[in-house]
């Protein structure tokens, strides 16, 4: 029962990859690195969480910052929920557990934006709590250990799985064993072409002996995200931009942007951007040339989005929702998506 714990750990002491947050077993740092690494490369977060660290290194420090800096210190990582849930946790932390993270996996849980995977990871791995940290990384080793044909997208292969992993996870040291599969996911058992010669679990593969781990894991198709056409005007008035925030809510809620619109089919960019720019901040421009194009992908959706120069004409006093900022003032406030590509440009620009 305990040789795939038994390889798989000894392995991972010989072999295991070194990380920032892996340094101690401090709770609020795994924390914040396993938040950090949902949808995003482990080799894209070190640098996020290194900057993180220097500028929030206690749960205090974090929770008493407000959310337009914490944002900003996320941004590029997208998926900005992560951040306002990680900020309002470590808040309930403070207010309900002293200032110090749980240290049970259900207990966590009810923290926001804290999955099963994630309680799991921590209570593990800060607490030695014997606890499954379930990723897409462990959903494909065990499918393919165990040759596993159901879609590791539903919750019947889910929790069968789960079962497979409480059977073998060591009670001495479950989070190495969580953090052994981590890794052993990322660089051995890929998701295409698995490096079998390499792995410490070969002989005790059922895939692997029949010859089918390139099949594995039965995963349904994802829709293809939904095209969305934009155009966003970059307006000039006395050095400074015109921005706004989007909405408290949906896609990007609370980030920054160049007023930007979506585009009606059939309809012209330019005519479009000019009377949103009037009707929504009361502010007249005359819309030059097309600057900057991008293409941006989310989860559910595919910007296309076009940035326009924009010169201004006349205008209101603008609502708390927007206002003129100078270039250098461009990187205090956090972006919505490629919007950020574009202040860092006009940030360069005039620098330079």
């Amino acid at each position: 029962m305990m040789t795939l714990a038994t390889n798989l750990l000894d392995w991972y002491y010989k072999n295991g990859r070194d990380l920032p947050w892996r340094k101690d077993k401090d709770a609020y740092r795994i924390w914040v690195s396993e938040i950090m690494l949902q949808q995003t490369r482990v080799e894209v977060v070190k640098d996020y969480y290194k900057r993180w660290m220097d500028r929030f290194p206690t749960l205090a420090a974090l929770a008493q910052s407000s959310e337009q800096e914490v944002l900003n210190y996320w941004q590029g990582l997208g998926y900005y929920s992560r951040a306002r849930h990680l900020l309002s946790g470590v808040r309930e932390v403070c207010s309900a557990y002293g200032g110090k993270v749980p240290d049970n996996p259900a207990s966590i849980q009810r923290l926001p934006g804290v999955g099963e995977y994630t309680a799991g990871a921590i209570a593990s791995i800060a607490y030695n709590r014997v606890a499954p940290a379930v990723d897409g990384n462990v959903l494909r080793i065990i499918s393919r250990l165990f040759c596993l044909e159901g879609d590791i997208t539903k919750q019947a292969t889910k929790r069968e799985i789960d079962r497979l992993i409480r059977q073998h996870i060591p009670n001495q040291c479950p989070g190495d064993f969580n953090q052994a599969l981590m890794d052993l996911g990322a660089m051995i058992c890929i998701p295409r072409r698995p490096r079998c010669q390499l792995c410490p679990l070969t002989n005790l593969c059922e895939a692997y002996a029949r010859e089918v781990q390139d099949t594995l894991p039965v995963r349904a198709p994802k829709k293809a995200p939904q095209m969305v056409m934009l155009a966003a005007g970059v307006v000039l008035r006395d050095g400074k931009y015109l921005v706004r925030q989007r909405s408290k809510a949906g896609l990007l809620a609370g980030m920054w942007e160049f007023p930007a619109i979506e585009m009606i089919k059939g309809e012209m960019a330019v005519a479009q951007l000019k009377e949103e720019l009037w009707n929504e901040l009361r502010q007249a421009v005359c819309i030059k040339e097309k600057i900057s194009h991008y293409l941006h992908t989310f989860s559910h959706r595919k910007w296309d989005i076009s940035f326009y120069q924009c010169e201004w004409l006349a205008g209101d006093e603008l609502t708390d929702k927007a206002c003129w900022l100078s270039a250098a003032e461009l990187s205090t406030v956090p972006w919505a998506g490629p919007h950020h590509k574009v202040a860092l440009l006009l940030g360069q620009k005039a620098v330079n």
